[in-house]
């Protein structure tokens, strides 16, 4: 059996005890703060999955508690887009809007179905969270760029739908599924 403490674990256990300090951060409007910070949770939650597949330490409740800060890393940067950067986002509330809507309706839908929040780290999940990771950098580091912002957003929408369409399709949440091609062959 593999130990609950390891450095993946670790990783995603900082991304949950930071939010709380982060969030505060955001709120009195400390932005220089809150981009390190956020900007830490990013590249940890890059490091550990890398650093789980690497040492093989990959388990069950490693993705989930990664699921968990993962939530907590998209509420940071939504409310860091609230606060420090609505200006830029004004102009595009409905692709944003759509882009957050089928966020969240892909973590409730799991609550609800499965009572317990979605770890199914699809592949277009894990590019998607590169791309919007990359993106909010770039966004409080050098600022908003249209092109790269449709792109996030785009990429985001529609791996958003296919986490809503496997887990419409699964009976039982699954972790570390790979894509719907990989669910729909393995159904046969």
């Amino acid at each position: 059996m593999t130990s609950k403490i390891n450095i993946p674990n670790i990783l995603s256990f900082y991304r949950l005890i930071s939010f709380p300090v982060i969030l505060i951060f955001a709120l009195l409007g400390y932005e220089s703060l809150f981009v390190v910070l956020l900007v830490i949770n990013l590249i940890t939650d890059i490091l550990d999955g890398l650093i789980a597949r690497m040492l093989k330490q990959q388990t069950e409740f490693g993705a989930r508690l990664d699921s968990i800060a993962d939530l907590g890393t998209y509420i940071l940067a939504v409310t860091g887009v609230i606060v420090f950067k609505w200006d830029d986002f004004a102009p595009h509330t409905v692709s944003f809007g759509a882009f957050l809507t089928l966020f969240v309706l892909s973590n409730l839908l799991s609550v609800i179905k499965f009572r317990r929040f979605p770890s199914l780290h699809l592949y277009s999940w894990k590019i998607g969270g590169y791309i919007q990771g990359a993106f909010f950098f770039v966004l409080f580091v050098f600022g908003f760029n249209i092109y790269f912002y449709y792109f996030m957003v785009s990429w985001g929408i529609l791996s958003f739908l296919e986490h809503i369409i496997i887990q419409l399709i699964l009976p039982e949440m699954r972790s570390n599924q790979k894509g719907l091609y990989w669910v729909m062959k393995n159904r046969r």
